[in-house]
């Protein structure tokens, strides 16, 4: 079975809480894209996410969370200064904090930056065909043109609510040129 790669750019995930805070009392996320996860989508809405180095300015993806998150490449967090572990989604306790400035005020996370541990999203019935359990770490084959790679350390997750897909970030994808069409594959080493 193979499955869709993804580049999962620079983004930012917010808290009702904070997303009052940068856009103001009665703001709402502004669908502009959907994504490939059901239910998820990229916002209109954006922010400049602010590091000790500099800044980067980065899109919100929604729906809101229970805690706000910023996603950053290993190469972002060097440029803009600051701490972001590698970290699957959500575990952000003991991260790297920053800046959030939106067009209506700004915020201070003490944590909540990560490098996105790469991942599978599968279904139930993806994840029993492929013959794997949620959490399991795997190997994911890709081919590309002149820059095929095997990728360890890839984080299985599972839901119902998913679509089969692997999400890799920006530092990842320009280092094996993926492109759009990309298709991996779990191989067992």
């Amino acid at each position: 079975m193979s499955f869709i790669v993804e580049t999962s750019a620079r983004h930012v995930h917010v808290s009702k809480e904070h997303l009052a805070i940068l856009f103001g009392a009665d703001a709402k996320l502004t669908p502009k894209k959907d994504l490939s996860q059901p239910g998820q989508f990229l916002s209109e809405e954006k922010v400049e996410v602010v590091g000790s180095k500099g800044s980067l300015k980065m899109s919100i993806l929604g729906p809101e969370r229970n805690a706000t998150q910023v996603e950053i490449s290993a190469t972002d967090a060097r440029s803009i200064g600051v701490v972001a572990p590698i970290r699957e989604s959500g575990d952000i306790a003991g991260s790297g904090g920053c800046k959030v400035v939106g067009p209506v005020g700004e915020i201070e996370i003490k944590e909540g930056v990560i490098i996105a541990k790469r991942h599978v999203h599968l279904t139930p019935e993806g994840a029993e065909a492929e013959g794997v359990k949620d959490k399991e770490i795997v190997w994911v084959k890709l081919i590309t043109d002149g820059r095929s790679a095997i990728l360890g350390d890839t984080v299985v997750r599972v839901s119902p609510a998913f679509g089969n897909a692997m999400h890799i970030d920006t530092d990842e994808s320009n280092a094996i040129s993926a492109t759009s069409n990309l298709q991996g594959e779990i191989v067992r080493l």
